[in-house]
Parts: structure tokens; C-alpha cells; sequence
């Protein structure tokens, strides 16, 4: 990336900078600094940066960087936002490079649990699409991937299923574990990246799941009883 290049990006990076309180809640709509905002300052700052070179092709370089940022949040980048309809599910699994789902049931307090670790992530790693999807609304999807213990996330790169972790198995079997231990698991799995300054690789032996792609509907659909992990 050349010097110019890497400028931009750090300018377009702070659009999608995760904004939150100390208390780590997420910044309120009142608050909400608007992208035409954003784009005008970092506008103004190419244009009275002093290289030549950099005003001449950074404006241009800068927008298709937003239109970018524009269509991935178009999609639901950076939240965590359910989906409904099975379709969309499985184009989004298999179209977006890095994609986590959580298949979770209401009546699960141990799905609410996950939804709120989930929640915190998505904002900060805007790169990876973040959902969750009700089970009884995704029966073929379901029966196809064996979800059968909830809740169940599961993480695609490139249209693969990476990773699934199942219940809390992974995650030290407790209600009370910690968001930083989920991120380290994302992490790598490598549905979500980090800069290497953010630390080192930490393995915790995540089990594998066989990999493999979710095709488009070729059997009738089922219903599938869901256990709840304790």
C-alpha cells in the first residue's frame, strides 16, 4: 500500500470507528455524528493536505472507499440485526466474505446471553456481518447445517462454514464468560481480523466443523427439536 493509499485508509477508517461510552454502551442516535459529517471533515482535510499528488487522487480514492462502506452498511454492517427470511440467510452466508450467524430460540436464556456478547462485537469489527436467525423461521437451513443444540454460532468465510461453537462448551461452559474470550475464538477462526498490533494469537482449541456450503433448497422442510445447552 503506498503512502497515499494508507493515508485514505486511515481517513475512512474513522467512519467506522465503534463509538461508545466508558461504560462500553453504544453511542445513542442523539449522538450520532452523520457520514455526510464525517465525509465534509475528511474532504477538508485532503484538500489542505500539502502534497499535491495526495489532494489530486485522495478525493477520488475517498469516495470509492465510501461507496463501499455505504453498501456494506447497506447490507448491515457493523450491528447486530436479525434476519428472517431463509433466502436472504443463505445468500448472505454465501456472498459476504466473513459472515457470523447465531441460530437462537427465545425461550433460551443462554441464546439472550450470546446475543448480548454478539451485540458488542459486531460495532467493532465492521469488516464481518453480524446476525442472528430465529430457528422455527429457518427449518431447512436448520436441518441442513444439524443445528440441534442452542445456541449454535457458526462462522462462513467465502461461503464456507468455518467454525461452530455450540452452547458454551467453548466458551469455559459458564454464563458468566467474557466477550473477550467469544472475540478470541472469532478471532481465530478468522471470521474477524485484527491488526497484529492488537496482540498475539491465542488458540483455544475451537472445534472444527466440517466444512461445507449451503446450497439451494433441495429437500422438503422439517421440524428439528432444539436442545438447550446447560
Amino acid at each position: 500500500m503506498s503512502e497515499h493509499d494508507a493515508k485514505v485508509a486511515s481517513l475512512v477508517a474513522r467512519l467506522n470507528e465503534p463509538s461508545t461510552s466508558e461504560a462500553g454502551s453504544s453511542r445513542t442516535p442523539a449522538t450520532e455524528i452523520d457520514d455526510d459529517d464525517i465525509f465534509a471533515e475528511l474532504e477538508a482535510e485532503i484538500e489542505n493536505d500539502s502534497s499535491a499528488a495526495f489532494r489530486e487522487h485522495g478525493m477520488e480514492q475517498l469516495k470509492r472507499e465510501m461507496e463501499q462502506l455505504q453498501k456494506m452498511k447497506s447490507v448491515g454492517h457493523g450491528q447486530y440485526r436479525e434476519v428472517t427470511d431463509e433466502k436472504e440467510v443463505v445468500q448472505l452466508s454465501a456472498n459476504e466474505p466473513r459472515c457470523v450467524i447465531h441460530f437462537f430460540h427465545h425461550k433460551f436464556k443462554r441464546c439472550e446471553i450470546m446475543d448480548k456478547h454478539l451485540q458488542r462485537l459486531a460495532p467493532k469489527y465492521f469488516g464481518t456481518l453480524f446476525i442472528r436467525v430465529f430457528v422455527e423461521n429457518v427449518p431447512w437451513l436448520v436441518e441442513r447445517l444439524g443445528v440441534k443444540v442452542l445456541p449454535c454460532v457458526m462462522t462462513f468465510i467465502n461461503g464456507t462454514s468455518k467454525d461452530r461453537f455450540i452452547g458454551f462448551e467453548d466458551l469455559g461452559n459458564s454464563d458468566e464468560f467474557e466477550t473477550a474470550t467469544l472475540e478470541w475464538k472469532l478471532i481465530n477462526s478468522g471470521v474477524v481480523q485484527k491488526d497484529e498490533s492488537f496482540g498475539p494469537s491465542v488458540t483455544y482449541g475451537t472445534k472444527t466443523a466440517v466444512r461445507q456450503h449451503i446450497r439451494s433448497r433441495d429437500t422438503e422442510d422439517n421440524d428439528s427439536d432444539f436442545d438447550l445447552d446447560e
